[in-house]
């Protein structure tokens, strides 16, 4: 039998995988649509700022030169972050200074609106990929369970890194499927956007690997132009991780890092299911049956990236954890993504009158659990303490910061909400000024109690007593602002 031109031709990307069509639809748009609107339900609210956006704000509004310097030296930015510099996040507030440069876009919401459409972008990139590798179903599946999660919910609208680091995650895995199906095409965005994983969160590059081995396993020794370009895509970050413990900055949020005890990878899926069981049990269950049958005969290929995606980030974490704790939740993020693949690669693989009411409660459990966030309290109510602060203060009564992160809260909030309180505003390592009748002192709560500082004993001394004080509480901070006047 004589074959026809068509059976000749060679595959173009919209009939790669058994004729399973790979070219872009407007279906695909439904992910980061989701995931804007849910971030957006999240923005309504206009909770403050709290202390790692906080310090973001504070950066990123300084002069490039000054971040940089910074950056290499490991010092702090103000005298009261002297022992917090911008160590490896540093890209980020570089990033953050060029859109706060953008007329309009200074205030608290746009940052978190950049991280918000960072992660949005990363989903529509993620979409495209298993969509590349799967089918529309699959692919829009897992990007509108993604855009569900309550972890990347929740990160996606801090002024954090997060969302950027999602957005080269996604183009990463894209460059990579790119190249799976027609090599070399792929290998500049898979090489370019890899080293902007692992400069927007150092833990990425766990998810590097991830993709490198998968290709690897695909591909064997045609895989080595990945391997290299994934090498040299990892030195960025790990460039990074060195010039901060050369500036003796290597260890610092080291005490935030929990130990699990050899739990790590059960708490790392609890935190994606955000606590939730049901989520949890139903997107593990899945997760394993798209493991072994996800996309059909001919979708080795996706299940083999979502396996490496899922299980080496959390086999590097859990061998590193013998060395040191190396656990929190929202570090785990890139890596934890390839969850949400497996899970949508499973549900696709139900018999056929199964799939739509499977990928129906799989997405009504995530989207309950994230929906629920919008009801969350503020993590920090530095902006509600100033207001007070402005209506309360007469001009020429010292306001005292008698701790780090009372001192960021207030030194943002009084230049944004109430600069007329700036001449009197007393920052550490000042101390609190004793020729005055009347101080208001604000503080940081823990357990209850203020963090210890020599303020107290400087306004007893000076023969003021607290008279008032008034709490704000949030789930991060809580502040007390405190009013002392003459015992006279």
């Amino acid at each position: 039998m004589t074959a026809t031109r068509e059976d000749l031709a060679p595959a173009t990307p919209a009939s790669i995988d058994g004729g399973r069509p790979t070219r872009w639809s407007p279906v695909e748009l439904l992910p980061p649509a989701l995931m804007v609107a849910l971030g957006v339900l999240l923005l309504l609210p206009g909770h403050g700022l709290w202390f790692d956006e906080l310090f973001t704000a504070e950066v990123g509004r300084l002069p490039l030169g000054d971040i940089l310097t910074a950056i290499v030296r490991g010092e702090g930015v103000t005298s009261y972050l002297e022992g917090v510099p911008p160590s490896y996040n540093a890209p980020y507030y570089v990033v953050v200074h060029a859109w706060m440069s953008v007329p309009g876009l200074g205030g608290d919401t746009s940052l978190r609106v950049l991280s918000l459409l960072a992660a949005a972008g990363g989903l529509a990139l993620i979409t495209r990929a298993v969509t590349r590798l799967g089918g529309a179903a699959t692919g829009v599946l897992t990007g509108l369970l993604l855009a569900a999660g309550p972890l990347l919910v929740v990160h996606s609208v801090e002024a954090r890194s997060y969302g950027l680091t999602v957005l080269a995650t996604g183009a990463t895995a894209l460059g990579l499927v790119r190249w799976l199906q027609d090599p070399p095409r792929g290998l500049v965005l898979f090489g370019l956007a890899g080293a902007g994983m692992g400069l927007g969160h150092w833990y990425a590059v766990t998810v590097l690997a991830a993709f490198v081995v998968a290709a690897a396993v695909l591909r064997g020794r045609r895989a080595l132009p990945v391997v290299l370009i994934g090498a040299a895509a990892a030195l960025p970050a790990c460039l990074l991780v060195g010039l901060n413990v050369l500036n003796g900055t290597g260890s610092r949020n080291a005490e935030h890092l929990d130990d699990t005890d050899g739990r790590l990878v059960g708490y790392a899926i609890e935190a994606w299911a955000g606590g939730r069981t049901p989520l949890l049990v139903l997107a593990v269950g899945l997760a394993v049956i798209g493991a072994v049958r996800g996309g059909g005969r001919r979708g080795r290929e996706l299940r083999v990236l979502g396996l490496a995606w899922t299980c080496v980030p959390l086999l590097l974490l859990v061998g590193a954890e013998f060395l040191r704790p190396v656990y929190h939740p929202r570090y785990l993020l890139a890596g934890l993504l390839g969850l949400g693949v497996l899970a949508a690669a499973g549900a696709m693989a139900a018999p056929r009158g199964a799939r739509a009411p499977l990928a129906g409660l799989l997405l009504a459990c995530a989207l309950l659990s994230s929906v629920s966030l919008a009801d969350r309290a503020p993590r920090e109510r530095a902006d509600d303490l100033v207001r007070t602060l402005a209506e309360l203060q007469v001009a020429g009564e010292p306001v005292v910061a008698a701790d780090q992160r009372a001192a960021i809260g207030l030194d943002h909030y009084v230049r944004t909400l109430a600069p007329r309180l700036r001449a009197d505003v007393v920052l550490p390592p000042d101390d609190a000024p004793t020729d005055a009748d009347r101080v208001w002192l604000v503080r940081r709560l823990i357990d209850g109690v203020p963090v210890p500082t020599d303020d107290d004993d400087i306004l007893r001394a000076a023969g003021l007593r607290l008279v008032e004080e008034r709490t704000f509480r949030g789930t991060q901070t809580r502040l007390v602002l405190q009013r002392w006047e003459d015992a006279g």
